[in-house]
């Protein structure tokens, strides 16, 4: 049927009806994203971070509470903590202090239940240079890769080790769901975040032949450490998600502004949409803006459940099974409501 939404029609017959599918939602449009799309010399990933349409936005101004909060973290070089629901905008504050403040890439270092601290600050690949020096011997020849002096090879700087790198201008980090690590990582973090610096103990055993090694960084660009140690010129603009779900340390909050954000309000919300579907997609959206705000006290639903919402429904205007109004329902359903 010429007028008819659906790719998948779920009949079991082949057919080429992908190339139907019009462009992503910008905030997936991972094309766009590497191929430096309307972010310039910035984050590649800002763009759908931020909205390819930010500009129309640039001058709206968040809740007095959360700038004062950056505001302080920035004058104190102390990292922000930044708790609340999913879909709050916890990890897009730190895409729009490096956006605003032209600090470039932010560096994300995504928590997980088997996070440790070296993740964040290097990683040596020992088994790799190991099978290297036993290829090079089994061939009877001797690479500088397989010497002390090419151990810089397997040196990969993680998001945190690469934002401690000396710098004049600050990098961003983003350590995103601290709340998922699990017990020792938040304490483990105490004296990297006060001191600032970090030592490599397989190029410190060496700093007396190597001084100098080249590693690569997050970035995937090659700096030099000097002494095995790398300390910060300037601390980075570090910023902690939460989603809530434990409680953490008091040395760790001592250390840390930190910040309530609060469910958007329809400023919030329409400023929002504005900037990744424009004014008319925030127009034609305006009663499921509504709906979204019209919740039930207390019931948990992401801001980015009413982006696929707004932007599937405006592309589905002859869905003749799937109504507006269930594709919504389909797609704003509640996070913290049980199965």
């Amino acid at each position: 049927m010429v007028n008819d939404w659906r790719i998948y029609r779920g009949a079991g017959q082949p057919h080429d009806g992908l190339r139907q599918l019009p462009a992503p939602p910008p905030w997936r449009d991972f094309a766009a994203a590497r191929d430096g799309a309307e972010a310039g010399p910035e984050d590649p990933s800002s763009a759908r971070r931020l909205g390819v349409q930010r500009r129309l936005v640039e001058n709206y101004a968040p809740r007095p509470a959360e700038v004062d909060a950056v505001n302080a973290a920035l004058y104190l070089r102390r990292p922000l903590l930044v708790t609340g629901n999913p879909g709050t905008g916890k990890s897009t504050l730190a895409y729009a202090i490096a956006h605003e403040l032209g600090l470039g890439r932010v560096l994300r270092w995504p928590i997980v239940s088997r996070t440790g601290l070296q993740d964040g600050l290097y990683r040596y690949d020992a088994i790799g240079r190991l099978q290297d020096v036993q290829l090079e011997r089994a061939q009877g020849t001797e690479s500088p890769a397989a010497t002390a002096s090419g151990i810089g090879s397997y040196l990969r700087l993680g998001p945190l080790g690469t934002a401690l790198l000396p710098a004049e201008r600050p990098r961003v980090l983003l350590i995103d769901e601290l709340d998922k690590s699990d017990l020792d990582l938040p304490n483990d973090l105490l004296n990297t975040l006060e001191e600032g610096e970090f030592g490599i103990p397989e190029l410190e055993r060496l700093a007396d032949r190597e001084p100098v090694v080249d590693v690569l960084t997050d970035d995937g660009e090659r700096v030099a450490v000097h002494g095995g140690r790398i300390a910060c010129a300037a601390f980075p603009v570090i910023v902690l998600t939460s989603n809530g779900e434990r409680d953490f340390p008091a040395p760790l909050l001592r250390r840390c502004v930190q910040l309530e954000l609060e469910p958007p309000g329809e400023e919030q919300l329409t400023a929002m949409v504005e900037a990744h579907l424009g004014a008319e997609g925030a127009a034609a959206g305006r009663d499921l803006i509504a709906r979204f705000l019209a919740r039930d006290p207390g019931e948990v639903v992401a801001a980015d459940q009413l982006l696929n919402a707004l932007f599937l429904t405006q592309h589905t205007p002859h869905a003749e099974r799937l109504t507006r109004e269930r594709i919504a329902d389909m797609l704003m359903q509640p996070l913290d409501r049980s199965r």
